[in-house]
């Protein structure tokens, strides 16, 4: 007899509770989900060996599908997922039914062909750093239910700041769910450290505005709304050709905003913006930020980790004047989703900014000046303990196994660069070197590229539907020119995948110019 899909445990004594058997569920359940899930892939590294060709191996199902995904609208997939949640439970059958589904409709991003946004699959560490967090399953707001995963946050990111050059006593930094988290709540820190009075007062009659590229990410518009300051109060710094911020421009900005009135308190300089890549000129906008007693602040939750390569550093300088920067492994070091820091020269400010004493839940006393129940340094009290997953990656490969990664991802990038540059057909937007690891272009064929926005747009949008059933996911953005072609690579996005991603597209793109 079996309930709930496991065996039924021996019967207890009379007048005991059942002995329990959860290690033993836990084992059948995590058996049955690996023979669906190493399958899934394995899938992804036996296609590999044909993307060269500009198409993925194709796999039987209900639709044009590839090791990549089994692509259906939501009104085709939502029939075909079935997705029932039920009276009475279906038990491990019922669930096995349900993960293979999800699988089949997934995106798989283990496979080579998935170069559609700025982070790919993880590795194996990260899955089994995924595991050891679900079966710890604790909170990690106060150091008494999680001692050891504190401990963790505060010498990874520790370890983290010091790349960066942030090396004084109270350098360090908070883990965040995501880039944006780690954005916003570093206006936070800035308002209330500059502002203190607006913690308890708000703003009052102030009008803060804020500075950003006009590359930079649109969580620092939507911090605005959150947080009073209105869509409004973010101001759009010009930038050049390449895409970086004009320093010139800011001061000039700056000074006008204080004439009419305004409160600056706060500058987004940004490593890696979403779309080209670009890393802004650190050191010219820290001198403006000094001059004026703004706070600077970078995201870096792109580009920021090629500070562990000796070889790609050199995008960050100037990275060290900032006074808190955003960074999130989860892109481009393959931990898992989602691990994001943000880190600064002083965490006294986070602290000093976040805190608000709650008798019910902080008990531990400072020591040393240190505070050991983190959720009193950030907005949030429910925190998983994402750390983990970039410590047991940097226990795993290294400083040196990073720099390995990253490096091995420019390489890739810059070889597709040079694909596309040798075949004539494609009118490139990155510049050379490029920024980043993303690779932006545009298909015009033997011809010119047209001087027809509508057209150009169209031509990159169906050329992108064509190649998803080729086994390829890319992206696109907008450009003065029409939508072009972003394409994403990764540290591990081998050079025959971007050689057969010109190929296929190439192949998608016939009777279309």
């Amino acid at each position: 007899m079996a309930t709930n899909g496991y065996k039924t445990p021996p019967s207890a004594a009379a007048g005991q509770q059942p002995v329990l058997h959860r290690a033993d569920e836990v084992s059948e359940l995590l058996d049955a989900i690996q023979e669906l899930v190493i399958p899934f892939i394995r899938s992804a590294d036996e296609d590999a060996g044909t993307k060269h060709e500009g198409h993925g191996l194709q796999v039987p199902g209900g639709g044009p599908r590839t090791t990549l995904v089994e692509h259906h609208p939501p009104n085709k997939l939502v029939p075909l997922l079935d997705l029932q949640l039920p009276e009475t439970g279906k038990g491990k059958d019922g669930l096995l039914d349900t993960v293979q589904r999800i699988l089949q409709y997934s995106v798989n991003t283990w496979d080579q062909g998935f170069m559609d946004k700025l982070y790919a699959s993880t590795n194996a560490v990260g899955v089994a750093s995924e595991l050891l967090l679900a079966v710890l399953n604790t909170n990690v707001h106060v150091y008494q239910v999680s001692p050891v995963l504190t401990i963790i946050e505060k010498t990874t990111s520790r370890a983290f700041a010091k790349l960066f050059g942030f090396t004084g006593p109270h350098a360090g930094g908070i883990s965040q769910p995501g880039g944006s988290a780690s954005n916003q709540t570093s206006i936070v820190v800035a308002r209330n450290t500059l502002y203190p009075e607006t913690k308890e007062q708000g703003i009052g009659n102030k009008r803060f505005v804020l500075f950003t590229s006009a590359h930079g990410h649109y969580s620092l518009e939507k911090a605005a709304q959150m947080f009073g300051f209105g869509s409004n109060a973010v101001r759009s710094v010009d930038v050049d050709g390449g895409g970086r911020m004009k320093a010139d421009k800011l001061d000039e900005m700056i000074k006008a905003a204080k004439k009419q009135g305004e409160t600056p308190f706060y500058v987004n300089a940004t490593a890696g913006t979403t779309v080209l890549g670009s890393y802004d000129p650190f050191d010219e906008i820290a001198d403006i930020c000094q001059k004026h007693k703004l706070w600077l602040h970078i995201d870096g939750s792109w580009g920021g980790p090629v500070i562990f390569s000796k070889k790609q550093k050199w995008r960050l300088k100037g990275v060290e004047r900032a006074d808190s920067i955003a960074v999130t492994p989860h892109k481009m070091l393959s931990v898992p989703i989602t691990c994001s820091f943000l880190l600064g020269k002083d965490v006294r400010q986070f602290h000093k900014a976040n805190t608000l004493p709650a008798g019910y839940l902080f008990h531990s006393e400072s020591g040393g000046g240190e505070v050991w129940d983190i959720a009193d340094l950030t907005p949030q009290c429910g925190r998983k303990g994402d750390s983990l997953k970039l410590a047991l990656g940097w226990i795993f490969y290294g400083r040196e196994g990073y720099e390995k990664l990253i490096d091995a991802a420019f390489d890739a990038a810059g070889h597709l660069r040079s694909l596309l540059a040798e075949n004539g057909k494609f009118d490139i937007v990155s510049e050379e070197p490029l920024p980043c690891l993303q690779v932006c272009f545009y298909y015009k064929g033997n011809g010119e590229l047209s001087e027809t926005a509508e057209k150009n747009s169209k031509v990159t949008e169906e050329v992108a539907r064509k190649l998803v059933p080729k086994g390829f996911m890319v992206d696109y953005a907008p450009g003065e020119r029409g939508k072009f072609f972003r394409v994403v690579v990764n540290g591990g996005t081998r050079r025959e995948t971007c050689e057969g991603l010109v190929k296929a597209i190439e192949v998608a793109a016939e009777g279309l110019v």
